[in-house]
């Protein structure tokens, strides 16, 4: 092999290295034969390379070359030849080369295999993981595990260069209640005893914050125990940053300069200086979700103003029981939204037919809306803008100013969505919204929207034990005007929570956290959080803010869904090098798997199992 091992990748070559001896090493890309002259297209990770095996090489050669398959492993000697300007190839970066072979050695056969590896596929994701390794090799997981590099080296380059120390935190920890399951690893020395695979380095950052390590980051793998749903990994990566003596602007400021950073070095995109900011209010209101897509407008309006005026009584009823509903949490001290009626206009899709509106209405379904009104607009006899069909004949009396009010134009949709509960509305509307995004092609994968959204509720009422919870987590500093009325109105408190969101996923969460042990204490007697079974499970963070704790926050932006978002992919499987499926399972390896009845023994562990 030494004598075959290659002096140059299969992406370096150029016209400049003509006549050149080289050696290449790498796989059979693709082989075409033509009148006694073999074509191999040879890949690297760096490129491909045309090698030639002319019509008067020696039989051997020739021999060799009719061998080969798709994915050999070979390695290939020659001379770099310029190609004529007839041949040249603009679409590879080797193109104004190739290589003419004096030498071929087959390194290693490939089997046949399960799938054509190009520079996309379409084989099925189960196969794909299969055969991961085969997956890896083609043209677009290439790029996308290149720039995923690409992207973690240029967070350490701008991190370090603002002067953050990376430090690594635990991966046993102690289990702590976060929201999701944790992993448990049983401990063979202490029977009976578990560590946990971190969530996130949430308490261990904040205690390096007591430690006096003011500016710390780590790209940090995370393990939730989660139902296996959606696009979600049992084990992901985040940019954890945690920063002493910083307010919530410190921290928005400092990651801006990250992203902006991260584009321009990766892709050579640049950011806008500071992102947009909206309210979770105003965030829900406009567009029906705290993490909106802002690639496309279509944001949405209040349609409660033009009710009483209509004979629409499913709206009037709705707007009544809110109203009810709101009254009576009232009485007991607990603060709500009531009803609400909202409305979306589609610009020009006034032509939608019923069976389309059908499945914007079964969206909206999805997030409990109860039904999906739509009037459109079209132009009446004197050419003036009117409503038509739908429910239309319901609001005939006040129609022109409802089409002035929503800004709609002859040729608009109009959807409405109304219930008892507010957010059930924004919601559920917001889902259509969405959808109408991505079926009306206007969410450019290309295009890089970024929205700051802050003041988020730090307590929800949960209706089914009667009690206040934290929205996020317990560790939320509530912003100052509201330390006074903490007790005696959690439900209007915001925390100093911040999420950053980037074409309609929440890329980033973060939060100015509480330092002092007497706010802490407050929090958990709001949420019926025991002081001692508080004790029990934070009382090493709570301890060491006895000491001294600074003012400190942190936010954590994901790894893994800021390199799918950039490759402009769908889900983070496309980012992440060995991924598991829906389900949590790692087609390659089978894992997880069963384990030897010695393991389980030296561990103190026996297995029950469900009944059936």
């Amino acid at each position: 092999m030494e004598t075959l091992k290659r002096t140059v990748t299969c992406g370096a070559l150029t016209k400049a290295d003509a006549g050149r001896t080289v050696t290449l090493n790498g796989w059979v890309n693709r082989k075409r034969d033509h009148g006694g002259i073999s074509f191999i297209n040879l890949r690297d990770r760096y490129g491909t390379t045309q090698v030639v095996v002319d019509a008067d090489a020696p039989e051997s050669l020739k021999a060799i070359a009719n061998e080969l398959k798709s994915e050999y492993c070979v390695a290939i000697e020659g001379t770099v030849r310029a190609r004529p300007d007839s041949m040249v190839n603009p679409d590879m970066a080797t193109g104004q080369i190739e290589v003419v072979a004096s030498n071929l050695v087959v390194l290693t056969k490939c089997d046949v295999l399960p799938f054509q590896i190009d520079d996309e596929t379409d084989a099925k994701e189960d196969l794909r993981l299969r055969y991961r390794y085969l997956d890896l090799r083609s043209g677009g997981m290439q790029r996308r595990i290149k720039l995923r590099n690409d992207v973690a080296f240029a967070v350490r380059e701008h991190m370090i260069g603002q002067g953050f120390y990376e430090i690594e935190t635990p991966t046993f920890i102690k289990s702590t209640p976060e929201g999701a399951r944790d992993y448990l690893v049983p401990s063979r020395l202490y029977p009976g005893k578990f560590y946990a695979l971190p969530q996130s380095p949430q308490l261990y950052k904040q205690i390096l914050m007591v430690s006096g390590f003011d500016k710390y980051f780590q790209i940090a793998r995370c393990y939730r125990d989660e139902d296996a749903r959606g696009d979600r990994q049992p084990e992901f990566t985040q940019i954890d940053i945690e920063m002493s003596f910083v307010g919530r602007d410190d921290v928005l400021t400092m990651v801006e300069g990250l992203m902006g950073h991260v584009f321009r070095k990766t892709m050579g995109i640049e950011l806008p200086a500071t992102f947009k900011r909206l309210t979770y209010d105003d965030a829900l209101e406009l567009y029906g979700t705290d993490k909106p897509d802002l690639r496309f407008g279509m944001e949405m309006r209040d349609f409660e103003p033009y009710v009483a005026a209509s004979t629409f009584q499913a709206f009037k009823d709705a707007l009544a029981a809110g109203a009810a509903e709101r009254e009576a949490n009232a009485a007991k001290g607990v603060t709500i939204q009531g009803g609400g009626v909202k409305a979306l206009v589609v610009p020009g899709k006034a032509d939608y037919s019923r069976k389309q509106i059908e499945e914007l209405e079964a969206a909206a379904r999805i997030y409990r809306a109860k039904g999906m009104a739509w009037m459109k607009v079209a132009a009446g006899p004197d050419g003036k803008p009117v409503l038509e069909g739908g429910a239309s004949k319901f609001f005939a009396g006040n129609a022109s100013e409802i089409i002035a009010g929503l800004g709609a134009e002859v040729g608009d949709l109009i959807l409405l969505v109304a219930d008892a509960k507010r957010r059930v509305a924004n919601v559920s509307l917001g889902a259509v919204r969405t959808k109408l995004g991505r079926d009306l092609g206007l969410c450019d994968p290309k295009r890089f929207e970024f929205a700051w959204i802050i003041d988020f509720p730090m307590f929800e009422w949960n209706d089914d034990e009667q009690k206040w919870d934290t929205a996020h987590h317990m560790f939320t500093w509530p912003q100052e005007k509201y330390h006074p009325t903490l007790e005696s109105d959690p439900g209007s408190v915001k925390g100093d929570l911040y999420d950053l969101v980037l074409n309609g996923f929440e890329l980033a969460s973060g939060s100015i956290r509480i330092h002092d042990p007497v706010l802490q204490k407050r929090i958990f007697k709001i949420v019926g959080f025991d002081e001692a079974e508080g004790e029990k499970k934070f009382g090493f963070l709570t301890e060491a803010f006895k000491y001294g704790a600074p003012p400190h926050g942190g936010i954590a932006p994901g790894l893994d869904r800021l390199v799918m978002l950039m490759a402009g992919e769908t889900s983070i499987k496309e980012v992440i090098a060995f991924p598991k499926n829906s389900f949590a399972v790692s087609p390659m390896d089978d894992c997880p798997n069963e384990v030897d009845q010695k393991q389980l023994d030296e561990l103190h562990l026996s297995i029950r199992y469900p009944e059936k």
